[in-house]
């Protein structure tokens, strides 16, 4: 195995290097599995965390007020990895958010709800509305977060099968640990 570097506190330590894989999802897309994440039992990040989900890479990264933290992979609602237009099309939105609600969920472990939509995002729904990219009747949709898997199905994250109504799924370790640590108003960046 190959080893890197990570930040634990102020203090650079060695940590193993996950070995890359290249995985085909069920419409062809080849992804790239994230290399690396902090390893357990080391320090928790200093305040203030921020996210960013790179829907591309399939990774949702998080960096405290050192820089870089962790990497975890994740996947999402519809494979075309497209923005979201409006509610029922499996999209998850891109842009800024914040974390506006942490709970326990019984069937996804933990759930980080985001403020979506925001009003940048309303402001693009009403245009693509005007110019009859959506239904008249449709909707922006809400109730989009980060959340984990069902019971023994954290294979999903390992083959990048997208299959969420637009939210960010993780594995349930993963997501537990996130849950520990981002608190309400952390900011959250989706970009693809």
């Amino acid at each position: 195995m190959k080893s890197i570097l990570f930040r634990s506190g102020l203090i650079a330590a060695a940590f193993f290097l996950l070995p890359a894989h290249r995985i085909a999802n069920a419409d062809g897309h080849v992804a790239h599995a994230p290399t690396f994440k902090t390893p357990k039992g080391f320090s928790l990040p200093s305040q203030p965390v921020r996210i960013m989900i790179d829907k591309s890479g399939y990774e949702l990264q998080v960096y405290d007020a050192q820089g870089w933290y962790a990497t975890y992979p994740v996947v999402f609602g519809n494979n075309s990895l497209a923005d979201k237009c409006m509610e029922g099309d499996r999209c998850t939105p891109e842009g800024d958010f914040r974390i506006i609600n942490k709970r326990v969920h019984n069937k996804w472990s933990r759930f980080l709800g985001i403020d979506y939509p925001t009003a940048q995002s309303i402001a693009r729904f009403k245009e693509l509305k005007r110019r009859g990219k959506v239904p008249a009747n449709a909707t922006p949709g809400a109730g989009v977060g980060i959340h984990g898997t069902w019971p023994n199905d954290e294979y999903m994250i390992d083959r990048y099968s997208n299959w969420t109504n637009g939210c960010i799924a993780m594995k349930n370790e993963d997501v537990q640990e996130l849950y520990h640590y981002a608190v309400v108003g952390t900011p959250v960046q989706i970009r693809r």
